[in-house]
Order: structure tokens, then C-alpha cells, then sequence
């Protein structure tokens, strides 16, 4: 069987019972080569020093029950007639799981940045310091959309060390980074390599993809770990690897400190993820559909909705118009147009450039935060029909964003199934967006409630899945 590339979390599991280094510059101000042996010999020592007491391990323990089997029925055969549970034995049993992480101590009175992978579900998190202090966390946030969580620990009146973060955007491929973490459960680790590319969207770890390579080696234990830049600033936060094995082949992702920042602040200021929202939705500019409006390159995005009245629709875009820069920093696809906006500071003005007419125009972008109109009215679905045990909602923009589903801003979706519910035994998930029933238009809670509530021998009903319509009937 070949080897699969697999992108790897960089999460550990384990089960219980002199100067700085700068980078020479020409008389232009513009990087240039070393000139003598002092300075290829110079070391990154000092960065280290600098930076390291800030990266911190954190141990996560949660307790998970499960119930003794017998090896006798772990057998395909039976479990294909007699169900999975077939052959479970006794009264459930407890045990703990740990996982073994890093992360980066980002204020002086005790914010850690690590990822949300590394504390997902976690009943009891410890962070262990440079100098070997232990402390207990307490969770500020956790960002599932973005894998990255936010800890506080108390450490009475002493002011601990951090990193300050670096502007992302401003970092070019061929620079020199530092990774440091607990790789392994080691102990704390520091590996060198340059940033092998920026702007990668098409990894496919978070919903809000867009990561930063490097070739530094980065293992299992990294994860929550700094990638440092040789001024001692936070880069990114390490998160994943590609790998065959589990181990690093020199191909690492980072989460930009933009990114990273705007979590953090939304922890400071209380804990609620708010992210700037772009009001718009379209495709990725394929070569062809570049060479048809004119453009020399592809990348970009072509609108095809525009939310009325959203920072879109306030800033003139127009259906048809190809999304190329937001302050300046290209937009390559959706992916990319998403961060970007998602990374600027809410209450201000960005610049939108597109290409309308076969001309670049620069438009004034609010950035705002997605509304919750209407609001959700969360409600648990009951009686005798086929969403029986489902919980639905009402769709808006602020729901489309909590849930990845751009674009889909209007409508009934499915936010939750109960187990061995009517709605579970007929396979509805989480995130169909229902659009009918027995032909009446599933546009509200309420609308849709009232329906369900008619009598029926036959139900029709129509919802969207992935972007495809399907339609079902059952017999009562």
C-alpha cells in the first residue's frame, strides 16, 4: 500500500493508569548576504534567551468512560449483525487520557496562546514554565474555527516574560525562523529553517485556512509552540505538519500572528470571538475566467452574492466584481480573502481593491462584524414527523460564520441531532439547511414549527447539504 501524506496535529496523547542576530543589510536598507565569517558564526543564542521562558508546556487531562469488552466479540462478523455495542460488558469504566502540548505566554500578567486541539475537552490543564513552575490554567477561550485556545494562569505579583507578536504580513519567504516546543515530551526544544512559503490556503486544518510553511523541524508535542522571528517576535503559532510517519519532513504550518492577535483580543475583551465579516460571496478566479475579464493572472474573487446593507454593499461592490487586495495584501482566493478581513481591527476602514470593467478601483470597506438578524431562536424539534429530536435555527450571517457556511445567510439550518432521535435514525446532520416541507418554504423557526405541526401520512423535505440539494420522502 503507498505511503499517505497526512496533515498531522502537532498534539502528544498519552494514555494513564552576545548581540542578537540581525540580518545584514545593503546601504538601500534591503537584505543582503553575509560579507565576513564573524558574521556567518554569529548565533542564535541570544533569540533563544529571549524568547524561550515564555514558551510553556501544558499538560491536559480529561477523563473519558467507556465499557469493558470482550476480545471475543471485537469481531467484524458479529458487529456487522449485532451492531457496534455488541459484546459490551459490565458497567462503564474510567480512565484518564492526557495530551501534551505547548504554548506562548503573550501578556505579562499570565495570557497563553496555545491551540484548541491541545485542550479540546480537557477537565484539568497544568502549565509547566521555563524555570519549571506549574500552574493551573483556567480556559479565557476556545476557537475551534481557528484551532487556537487562550489560558490564564495567576502568578501573584510576579510580572512573567512574553513575546510580543510580529506583523505577519510583512514576512517573506527565506526568512530565518525559530521553532520552540516540547516536542516528544523532551523537554522544551529549539529547531532553526527559513519560512518556506506564506498564504497557504488549501491545507484544509482550520476553517479559517491560511498558514505559514517553514522547514524548521516541528514534531508531535509541538503544537501551541512558537515560530520566532530573529528579533525575537511571535510569527505564528505551530499547529500542524504534513507527514507520513507522524514525524517532520521539513513541511510545517504556523497560524499568522494576525490571526493569533485577534483571538487574543477577543479574550481581553471578555471572551467572545467577534471577527470582521466581508458581506459578500463568490468563487475563486480560474485562469479562464481571468483571461475573460481581462486579467493577466488568476487569483482573485469573483462576487456573486452581496449581503444588502452589509460592509459589501456599503462600500459600492457590485455582483461581478473580482476581489484582488484588502489594504494592499493580495487575495489569492476565498480562503484568503476571509483572513484577511477576519485579521482587520473592527470599527475601522480597509481598503478593498477590485477589478471592475477592466479597471482597478480602491473602495472604502467598513470593517464590521457579521449581524445575528434574525436572531437564531434556537428551538428543540418535537413530535411525530421526521425532524423529531433535531434542534434548528434561524440563519443569518453571524450563524454562517459560527458554523463555516459563507454565504448562507437566510433559511432554516440544523444545529444539533440527539441521539437515536427520529432525525438521528434518518441520518439529518448538523448543518443541513432545511428549505422545505411538503412543498411549503422553510423560511423561518416559527414557519417551519407550524408545519411540522399539520398531519401528514407522507412528508417531503428538502434541505441542503454541502452545497446540494436533496430531496426525501417518508411514510408515516
Amino acid at each position: 500500500m503507498p505511503n499517505r501524506v497526512l496533515a498531522v496535529f502537532l498534539c502528544l496523547f498519552l494514555p494513564l493508569s552576545g548581540p542578537v542576530l540581525a540580518q545584514s543589510t545593503g546601504e538601500s536598507g534591503d537584505k543582503a548576504l553575509p560579507e565576513s565569517r564573524p558574521q556567518i558564526e554569529l548565533s542564535f543564542a541570544p533569540v533563544v534567551k529571549q524568547v524561550a521562558p515564555a514558551v510553556v508546556n501544558i499538560f491536559s487531562k480529561r477523563v473519558v468512560r467507556q465499557r469493558a469488552v470482550s476480545p471475543l466479540f471485537n469481531d467484524p462478523f458479529f458487529k456487522r449483525f449485532f451492531g457496534e455495542d455488541f459484546g459490551m460488558l459490565g458497567v462503564p469504566r474510567e480512565r484518564i487520557q492526557s495530551s501534551l502540548g505547548s504554548g506562548v505566554i503573550v501578556s505579562p500578567d499570565g495570557l497563553i496562546v496555545t491551540n484548541h486541539h491541545v485542550i479540546q475537552g480537557s477537565d484539568e490543564i497544568t502549565v509547566v514554565l521555563a524555570d519549571r513552575r506549574e500552574f493551573a490554567a483556567t480556559l479565557v477561550l476556545d476557537d475551534e474555527q481557528t484551532d487556537l485556545a487562550v489560558l490564564r494562569i495567576d502568578a501573584g505579583a510576579s510580572k512573567l516574560p512574553n513575546v510580543e507578536f510580529r506583523d505577519s504580513d510583512d514576512v517573506e519567504v527565506g526568512d530565518l525562523v525559530l521553532a520552540i516546543g516540547n516536542p516528544f515530551g523532551v523537554g522544551q526544544t529549539v529547531t532553526s529553517g527559513i519560512v518556506s512559503a506564506t498564504a497557504r490556503t488549501q491545507v484544509g486544518i482550520s476553517d479559517y485556512s491560511f498558514f505559514i510553511q517553514t522547514d524548521a523541524a516541528i514534531n508531535p508535542g509541538n503544537s501551541g509552540g512558537a515560530l520566532v522571528t530573529l528579533d525575537g517576535k511571535l510569527l505564528g503559532i505551530n499547529t500542524a505538519i504534513f507527514s507520513r510517519g507522524g514525524g517532520s519532513i521539513g513541511i510545517g504550518f504556523a497560524i499568522p500572528a494576525n490571526m493569533v492577535r485577534t483571538v487574543v483580543a477577543s479574550a481581553v475583551r471578555g471572551g467572545e470571538i467577534v471577527r470582521a465579516w466581508s458581506g459578500l460571496f463568490g468563487q475563486d478566479l480560474s485562469p479562464d475566467l481571468a483571461e475573460g475579464f481581462g486579467l493577466p493572472r488568476p487569483g482573485g474573487v469573483v462576487v456573486s452574492r452581496i449581503y444588502p446593507g452589509g460592509p459589501a454593499d456599503r462600500a459600492s461592490v457590485r455582483t461581478g466584481d473580482i476581489v484582488l487586495a484588502v489594504d494592499g495584501k493580495q487575495v489569492d482566493d476565498g480562503n484568503s480573502l476571509r483572513f484577511r478581513v477576519a485579521t482587520r481591527e473592527l470599527g475601522t476602514t480597509a481598503k478593498l481593491d477590485v477589478w471592475r470593467d477592466r479597471q482597478r478601483l480602491s473602495l472604502d470597506f467598513p470593517v464590521v462584524s457579521a449581524p445575528e438578524t434574525p436572531p437564531r431562536n434556537e428551538t428543540a424539534l418535537q413530535g411525530g414527523h421526521p425532524l423529531a429530536g433535531a434542534v434548528v435555527a434561524n440563519l443569518s450571517p453571524a450563524l454562517a460564520e459560527e458554523m463555516d457556511l459563507p454565504g448562507a445567510w437566510e433559511g432554516v439550518i440544523v444545529t444539533e441531532i440527539a441521539r437515536g432521535s427520529t432525525a438521528n435514525r434518518l441520518r439529518f446532520k448538523p448543518g443541513d439547511i432545511l428549505i422545505a416541507v411538503n412543498d411549503h418554504q422553510a423560511t423561518d423557526v416559527a414557519g417551519l414549527a407550524a408545519e411540522l405541526t399539520r398531519p401528514a401520512t407522507r412528508w417531503r423535505i428538502s434541505f441542503s447539504r454541502g452545497g446540494q440539494v436533496r430531496r426525501v420522502e417518508f411514510n408515516r
